[in-house]
């Protein structure tokens, strides 16, 4: 049992409820991302992708607030797999944009289903759901001063 009054006091710290939170809702996501040849880090790039393609690298690593070198092996991969490519910015030759292939567009479709999916893996209802959303995106905000 806990010690509330102990200040490190293993499960009354909010960084190990939000490790475990992340590994548990990433571990819902894996089997349905599977079938689809995605890792969760990957499906994050998709879904800048889907909703602001093209972009820079440099704009994708600000959406997912990842540093370009952890961005760059997804990024790779992606392309390697036939859902994205890489190509010089026609505005900025010094930049590469990163576009969807026709795959990778459709794979949007399949991809429609998964928030349903994890929600009702969840079992919560949606406006817990919301409420987590908003209070981890205000967590976020204060991280990042």
């Amino acid at each position: 049992m806990s010690d509330p009054t102990d200040p490190l006091a293993l499960e009354e710290q909010v960084c190990f409820a939000l490790s475990v939170a992340a590994r548990s809702v990433v571990g819902v996501y894996r089997p349905l991302l599977e079938p689809m040849g995605l890792t969760h880090p990957q499906y994050l790039v998709m879904l800048a992708l889907w909703q602001y393609a093209p972009l820079s690298v440099r704009r994708l690593s600000d959406l997912l607030q990842l540093d370009p070198g952890t961005l760059s092996p997804l990024v790779k991969r992606l392309e390697t797999i036939g859902y994205l490519r890489r190509e010089r910015d026609p505005a900025d030759e010094r930049s590469l944009a990163i576009t969807l292939t026709a795959e990778g567009q459709a794979l949007r479709g399949r991809a429609e289903q998964i928030p349903p999916a994890v929600v009702e893996r969840l079992g919560l209802p949606i406006e817990d759901l919301r409420t987590l959303h908003a209070a981890l995106t205000r967590v976020i905000a204060a991280a990042h001063p």
